[in-house]
Formats: C-alpha cells, sequence, structure tokens
C-alpha cells in the first residue's frame, strides 16, 4: 500500500545484522528459480541468469534470509559481491542477446545522499560499455515510513537495476562479464542477476499518426521539459482519432500528462523513455494519469504502449503523486511498458471499470507496483513482471467503495521488500490465477487475503467467490518486525472484519520452501476456504499456522519437508476446524503445538518444480495462447476500434475478448508485430466461441512486412467461414515468408459491418 499506510508504524524491537560478505567460495545452491516453472508466471522476453550461479572470482553473500542482510533480498536468497578491481561475474549466454538488465548493488554514501560509480560490461578482454550504476534508488532506513538516514536502524532495499544495449548481437555461448575496473568510487559491488534479451528494432511510426518531436517540437534529447508539448500531441490525438507517437528518444516531464480516449505509442520500451522530475516542486513527477473521478472522469478509451517511464523518486512520500500512472481510467489498457524509479507502477483510483495493465516490466519502485483503489472493477493485471517493488507488488484495495471482478493472472514478481506478492484488501469475485512468486523480504507473504485498512468492512468486505488457482509461491513468507514471528506464505488477516462473507477456493497450488508457515490464519475468524491439490513442499517453521479460528475445507494437501516436528501451530484450539476431504498427507491438527516461537529452518524445500499435472481444469481461459503461437501477448494495432474491443483482445489468449472495427467502414486492418523477422505460414483466426456469434463469412487477405512500413500479400483476398460448430476458428495456409508484422485486412462480414477478431494466432507451420 502507498496511500495511508500506516499499520507498519507500530515499533518492535529487532535485531538485524548488517550485511557481511562470507569470505569462502559460492555454495551456487541451486534454489528453484521462478522461471523454472513451467505454463505459469509471465512471459518475458529475457533470459535470467543467477550471479551465484554463474563463473566468477567473487564472495558469496550466504543464503541468509534475516531481513536486513543483503541475501534477504536477493533472488534465490544468494548474491556475489566483488571488492577489487579486476573481480567479476561471468555470465554464458544461453540465447543471442543484445541487451542485459542487471540487479546490483552498492554501499550507500555516508549521508545517505547515494553514490554513483561504473562496472563494465565486457566479454573476454574486449570492453563493450561502462555502466552507470548508482545507490540513489536504493538503500531506505529504519521504520515505516522509511527515512534515508544511515543512522537509523534496519537499512533495507539494497538492491537497482541497470540496463544496456549493447549495440551489436552476441550469439549463445559468449561470455559475458560484469566486472570492476577500480574501486575507486565504490568499495563494492554485489551482483544479483542478469536478465540478457534481444531487442527488437524501434517500431516506426503507425501511419497517419501524430508525432510528439515532428509535430509538437518535445525534445528527444531530455535536456528540456517536454510536459506541454505532450500534453498538446495528446490532445491533438484525442479530438482527432490518430494515435500520437513517441519516437525514440528520453523525455523529460516535470508533471503529470493527462490522457483521455488517445493511444500514446512509442518505439519500444528500450526506445522510448519518459522521466524526470520538477526541479523544485518535488511533488510533480513524469506520469501519465487518467482524469479522476469527479473532475470530468474517469478517462475512458485510453491505450499506451510500447515506451517506458524510468522515473527518479528517490524516497517515499504517500501523500506524492509521483507514480507512472494514476488517475481513473476506464475500458483502457497499458501495454509493453517498463515502469522503474517512481513511487507506484500504477496506483489507480476508482470507480472505474475494464482497466488492462499487460505484457509489462514494473522494477525498483518506492512503494506498491499496481494498486487497484476504491471501486476499480472488473480489470486485471496478466502476463507481467514486477521485482524489487517497496510495498505490496499487486495489490487491491476497497476503500469504502467495493472492487469488484479482478483479477491478477500469468505473472511473475520478484522480492517485494516489504508486504505481499499479491493481494486484495476486501473485494468481491476476485480471481488470482497461474502467477509464480518468489523471495519475500518482510511484513508479507505470497498471497494475502485481508479485511485490513480504512474502508474495508461491510459491503467492501471479502465477499463472493474467490479463485486463487494454480499459482506457485516460492520462498515465500516472512518475519514481520513488528510482531517478531512468521508469516505464511499464504495467509489470511480478518483484521477489521472477521473473513466470513466469501467462498475462497484455492486449488492446483504449489507452496515451495516457505520462509516460515506454509499457510497462516490471523486476526478474526475465516470461514468459506476450501483448498484442493495443494503441495506445501519446505517450511521454515510449520504447515499451518492458525492464530484465529478458521474452518476449511482440505483435500489433497500434501506437505513435505516441515521443520518443525509438530506440523499444526494451532493456539486457536477447537476454533481450527478442518474438515478432511480426503488424499490429505504430511500434516495433521492432532500434532499440534502453541508455545513459543521457534526459529525459521531454511532450504527445507524443493529444488525442482512439482511434477504432478493439476487435477483441477482452468476455470477461467488463460491469458496467454498456447506454445508455437508467433502473436501470442504481442502487441497489435488496427485502423480502428470501438469501444472496449482494443486489437491488443486479439493477442491476448483469452478466446471471449475480441477486436472490433469502426461499422460501416471497409477496409480495416488489425497488425501484430512479432518483435522480430519470423517464419510464418498459418494462421488460426477465432471469434468467441459462444452460439450467440452466429455463422458469418469475413472476406480478408493477409500481408507481412519486415520493417512495418512496406507490405507484401501473403494471401490474396477470400472469404472465411467461422461456424460456432467448428469453434468459430478458421485457418489461412501460405507458402512460408519471413516477416516481423503480419496484417489482416478485412473488406467484408456478412454478420456485422465490422472487422472482428477473437484471437490472431500466427504459427511458422
Amino acid at each position: 500500500m502507498a496511500s495511508r499506510k500506516s499499520a507498519w508504524c507500530a515499533l518492535a524491537a529487532l535485531t538485524a545484522g548488517v550485511a557481511v560478505a562470507v569470505h569462502a567460495p559460492s555454495a551456487h545452491a541451486a534454489g528453484l528459480s521462478p522461471f523454472d516453472v513451467a505454463g505459469r508466471g509471465a512471459t518475458v522476453p529475457f533470459v535470467e541468469l543467477e550471479a551465484e550461479k554463474a563463473a566468477h572470482n567473487g564472495t558469496s553473500t550466504g543464503t541468509d534470509r534475516t531481513y536486513g542482510k543483503l541475501s534477504s533480498e536477493a533472488s534465490g536468497r544468494e548474491a556475489v559481491t566483488l571488492d577489487a578491481a579486476g573481480e567479476y561475474v561471468e555470465f554464458t549466454l544461453t540465447k543471442p542477446a543484445n541487451a542485459v538488465t542487471f540487479r546490483y548493488s552498492i554501499p550507500d554514501s555516508a549521508n545517505g545522499a547515494g553514490r554513483d560509480a561504473t562496472i563494465d560490461l565486457r566479454t573476454g578482454s574486449t570492453l563493450i560499455k561502462t555502466v552507470p550504476v548508482t545507490s540513489k534508488y536504493s538503500w531506505y532506513y529504519g521504520y515505516y515510513p522509511f527515512t534515508n538516514n544511515p543512522g537509523d536502524p534496519l537499512p533495507h532495499h539494497f538492491y537497482d537495476e541497470a540496463r544496456a544495449l549493447f549495440g551489436t548481437t552476441y550469439q549463445a555461448g559468449t561470455k559475458i562479464r560484469l566486472q570492476v575496473s577500480s574501486t575507486a568510487q565504490s568499495p563494492s559491488f554485489t551482483v544479483d542477476l542478469a536478465d540478457f534479451e534481444l531487442v527488437p528494432d524501434p517500431i516506426a511510426k503507425p501511419a497517419n499518426a501524430i508525432d510528439v518531436v515532428a509535430d509538437y517540437g518535445a525534445d528527444p534529447s531530455g535536456a528540456t521539459d517536454s510536459t506541454a508539448k505532450f500534453q498538446a500531441a495528446v490532445n491533438a490525438g484525442a479530438s482527432s482519432g490518430r494515435v500520437v507517437y513517441v519516437p525514440r528518444g528520453t523525455f523529460t516531464l516535470y508533471s503529470h500528462v493527462i490522457v483521455d480516449r488517445v493511444t500514446l505509442a512509442g518505439a519500444g520500451p528500450w526506445y522510448s523513455v519518459l522521466g524526470g522530475r520538477h526541479p523544485t516542486q518535488r511533488n510533480l513527477a513524469a506520469g501519465l494519469y487518467g482524469k479522476y473521478v469527479g473532475e470530468g472522469g474517469p478517462s475512458q478509451n485510453v491505450v499506451v504502449r510500447d515506451l517506458a517511464v524510468i522515473g527518479d523518486i528517490r524516497e517515499r512520500v504517500d501523500e506524492h503523486q509521483v507514480n507512472a500512472f494514476g488517475g481513473a481510467m476506464s475500458n483502457s489498457a497499458i501495454d509493453n511498458v517498463w515502469m522503474q524509479h517512481t513511487k507506484v507502477g500504477a496506483w489507480m483510483d476508482g470507480p472505474m471499470d475494464r482497466f488492462t495493465i499487460r505484457n509489462s516490466r514494473i522494477l525498483d519502485q518506492t512503494a506498491d507496483g499496481v494498486n487497484f483503489h476504491i471501486g476499480v472493477t472488473n480489470s486485471t493485471v496478466t502476463n507481467t513482471f514486477v521485482r524489487n517493488t517497496g510495498d505490496d507488488a499487486l495489490a487491491m484495495w476497497a476503500e469504502n467503495v467495493p472492487n469488484v471482478g479482478n483479477s491478477f493472472t500469468r505473472n511473475t514478481i520478484v522480492a517485494p521488500i516489504l508486504a505481499n506478492h499479491l493481494v486484495s484488501y476486501g473485494g468481491r469475485d476476485i480471481t488470482m490465477t497461474d502467477n509464480v512468486v518468489s523471495e519475500s523480504v518482510s511484513n508479507g507473504g505470497g498471497i494475502h487475503v485481508g479485511n485490513r485498512y480504512p474502508g474495508v468492512n461491510g459491503a467492501t468486505a471479502v465477499a463472493g467467490t474467490w479463485t486463487l488457482a494454480r499459482n506457485t509461491l516460492i520462498r515465500a513468507g516472512n518475519s514481520d518486525y513488528n510482531w517478531n514471528f512468521g508469516i505464511g506464505a499464504l495467509w489470511f488477516w480478518g483484521d477489521s472484519a472477521p473473513i466470513t462473507g466469501a467462498t475462497i477456493n484455492v486449488t492446483d497450488t504449489d507452496i515451495l520452501d516457505s520462509s516460515y508457515a506454509g499457510i497462516q490464519w490471523i486476526g478474526n475468524q475465516t470461514s468459506g476456504l476450501n483448498l484442493t491439490n495443494v503441495t506445501i513442499a519446505g517450511a521454515g517453521t510449520f504447515a499451518l499456522q492458525a492464530q484465529a479460528p478458521a474452518s476449511a475445507r482440505f483435500t489433497n494437501v500434501r506437505a513435505s519437508g516441515i521443520a518443525q516436528a509438530q506440523t499444526v501451530y494451532n493456539c486457536a484450539g477447537a476454533g481450527l476446524q478442518i474438515a478432511d476431504g480426503g488424499g490429505n498427507s504430511g500434516w495433521s491438527t492432532a500434532n499440534s503445538y502453541c508455545g513459543p516461537w521457534p526459529a525459521p529452518q531454511w532450504n527445507n524445500g524443493t529444488t525442482t518444480p512439482p511434477t504432478t499435472p493439476p487435477t483441477t481444469p482452468p476455470t477461467t481461459p488463460p491469458t496467454t495462447p498456447p506454445a508455437g503461437n508467433l502473436a501470442a501477448g504481442r502487441p497489435a494495432s488496427a485502423t480502428s476500434q470501438v469501444d472496449v474491443y482494443v486489437p491488443a483482445n486479439a493477442t491476448d489468449g483469452n478466446p471471449n475478448s475480441y477486436w472490433e472495427s469502426s461499422n460501416g467502414s471497409f477496409p480495416q486492418s488489425i497488425t501484430v508485430d512479432l518483435g522480430q523477422n519470423r517464419s510464418v505460414a498459418r494462421l488460426v483466426l477465432k471469434l468467441p466461441p459462444a452460439s450467440a456469434w452466429a455463422t458469418r463469412t469475413q472476406t480478408l487477405s493477409v500481408l507481412g512486412s519486415t520493417n512495418g512500413s512496406s507490405f507484401t500479400t501473403l494471401k490474396s483476398s477470400s472469404g472465411y467461414v467461422f461456424d460456432p460448430a467448428g469453434a468459430n476458428t478458421a485457418t489461412v495456409t501460405f507458402p512460408a515468408s519471413t516477416a516481423r508484422y503480419v496484417r489482416l485486412t478485412f473488406t467484408g462480414n456478412t454478420g456485422w459491418p465490422a472487422g472482428q477478431l477473437s484471437e490472431f494466432e500466427v504459427h511458422s507451420s
């Protein structure tokens, strides 16, 4: 939470040691990576390599999970420290790459203002690039609200991330080093990991688009404030219905740009970068905001895609609206956007409806990654990668107005420094499915359901049917420095009200190597809970931790690697009522304990993901199309759209969402960007499978392009029948061709006077 979040303010004694390097060879621990879990989590464009598993001549940080240690915040709970000139971590590429993002920590300056340094990227003896690094966006101190004063206790939030384009493509097998050339600027450099990727060429300006530089004079060098020029361009795009294009450049914005009924599209998140902060009014900074309710909002039909918002926020002040995205946006989407160094990636204040964040990266925030706050409905975050947030990674907070029908699906989340990976404070009919999370650090767990915080009670409390399915929680749960006891990887807190007004179904879920308990209840009573096909493989303390009455039905809940001989911590006595649905093992309420808290014993979990396939079929369609579809999750654009039926619906993997063009105005086109040139030979085109979609014939042609500007015909115009008896699917085949951009041009539709498409699959054979 990033606004009025005062619950962490209570002080409690905690002895936290300062991170000390362990001067021994790295153990190269084989801890499970979130990217080891097939079929769950975000589909990301990079390959992640851990420093401790790479060749290096540095020193391991060790694998301690204690708050305040460098290892506690590291991915996999281990990193490598380099503290002499010539020391390095050397990664071997497993796929071609022309860019890297690496996670690192350098010591803070004595006054807490931050230190600047550089580290070399090399291949062998050849210098690729010298990359700036800094501690300005890391190192916080004390209890919430945190300070930048090194004299305060509890240093934390040690890591930051830097990215660099190589300028050339290196092939698989190439060895890339992060190497220290001097310790004059910083006495040490700790390297956690590196994400290598093949960044595609910049996306060309769409036809007839407004160019913020060429048409409105925005400064791509970042030397001057371009806020007013961006706002003028966005306003012109809204009034004319034209896309607003942000070309390659770094643009300084001293304040928010208000977006409404407009598409703002960049050349790609590695090329089109928005940033900046007002030099004197520090509560003003770069951000793209919808109109607030009461100020003409919510904004409608906004699309922001293919750009980055990389801010300059170095502290946490909850009253400051210095987020990458904010305000209220209905029927809107954020697609393929990189958010970094802002307070919150997207703090959305409703009421608002049908808002989507997808295919994005949210890194290094001072507070939440995303928060759906106040009456946000039917909204989602999907296929998004989140790492190193300062508070909850993905959150919903139903303050005073119910949140209804929201979902977090197919996301990968690593190391929120405070609080939870996935959480909803109140809300009705909430879904969290197919996510992978790892590394809780403090005061939170992997998935949290809570009646907590102001305005969460009565009509806004947990209600309806909740679906928590096919999630994997790795090294989740940790200590709370207020309470001095562990928090479960999956936990329920009826704080402001008992959690008794909902049916909560947890199915096909893996809880792996939990730092403390696997599942926890605290506060007031929890009921209506059903756990089916849940694996608890490794727990630092207990399988179950009941500090409040709870009633649940457990079916096929299997535990192993539980550190304590007594598998259940039960201080609720007879208030813990678990109905046995059969198939349970490795835990027993008869084998319980209530007493002093034991010290956790870590690394009890599996080093490989469970291989047993889920026995419960998905209750919602997957948001990522099956393997082999080159268009899965890729950006899509169109000559027009109607209402919420945006082009991205055709590549989101959900057969029930669809794109629709303007009515009565053929020809109309939809184009998917595959990210790089690929061999293409077959399309699978779909409409929603419901029988209400009567049989229709759509007349269309297929075109391809390698550069986004000149297209050739891959398949001449022909009619294709979409029949609900055949799942409303049509297949188009043509001789194999090379294309990055694949376009469909519609010239007729017997069922509706517009182009319509639910899924636009592109295959190589």
